[in-house]
């Protein structure tokens, strides 16, 4: 039915579609789910580790990713593509802050690594990157920001954001019940709920991973198992 438009990522189909791209957008639908808030006190973000075995140790498993200091990210797909991108992430923040003396601010930060996926759609030979990756963090001026990047390379900005298996069930509620009004702790408490209910019988505090930075000190703060409890 493709009529091989999909055999390269520099064809369009007559439609005017690029099936690899669409392709990796279905890996990433069919990624473990990640949530971002923007809190009135700061930034949150949710992951589910989804472990496939009892052998696994469920520590191993990172979702969850200090890119700099001040910035977090998660990612849903294709999970070597996303470790590159993220490692990408964390040289640029380097080097932004030796080139610059201050840290990078999360909007540069998302447009360089949304211009690195945009790149791999464009030449033969080549794939898109089957991730799609939640930033967050506080800008020097103390604003939050939350952003959503695709395979494509389109970047979007957000006060809520769902990604991977569970956002065609979670975006819904979360357009009828999110507000940035809650602070870091209620919106903990509100994105444990909304996974919980998603996962039903599979839910396990173990599997979930969580991180937020709060505007007054700017510093990464880690969650998993025990800790998480209390939010539940």
């Amino acid at each position: 039915m493709t009529m091989g438009y999909d055999r390269a990522i520099t064809i369009f189909s007559p439609e005017g579609r690029i099936l690899q791209v669409e392709y990796a957008r279905q890996a990433v639908k069919s990624g473990s789910t990640a949530l971002g808030f923007v809190a009135k006190d700061g930034v949150v973000i949710i992951a589910d580790k989804r472990v496939h075995s009892k052998l696994i140790v469920d520590k191993s498993i990172e979702k969850i990713f200090v890119i700099d200091d001040h910035i977090i990210a998660t990612f849903s797909g294709f999970i070597p593509d996303g470790r590159v991108l993220l490692d990408e992430a964390r040289l640029l923040a380097q080097e932004y802050k030796l080139t610059y003396g201050v840290p990078i601010d999360v909007g540069t930060l998302v447009k360089e690594i949304s211009n690195v996926k945009q790149k791999y759609t464009q030449y033969g030979g080549l794939r898109p990157f089957g991730v799609s990756l939640i930033v967050g963090g506080i800008d020097e001026d103390g604003e939050v920001k939350l952003f959503m990047t695709d395979p494509s390379g389109l970047h979007t900005q957000y006060y809520a954001v769902v990604i991977g298996e569970g956002e065609t069930k979670l975006t819904p509620k979360l357009e009828e019940s999110f507000s940035s009004n809650m602070s870091i702790s209620e919106s903990l408490k509100y994105g444990l709920k909304l996974l919980k209910e998603y996962l039903g019988k599979d839910f396990n505090i173990n599997r979930i991973n969580a991180a937020y930075i709060r505007k007054k000190d700017k510093k990464p703060i880690l969650l998993e198992g025990s800790s998480l409890k209390k939010y539940l």
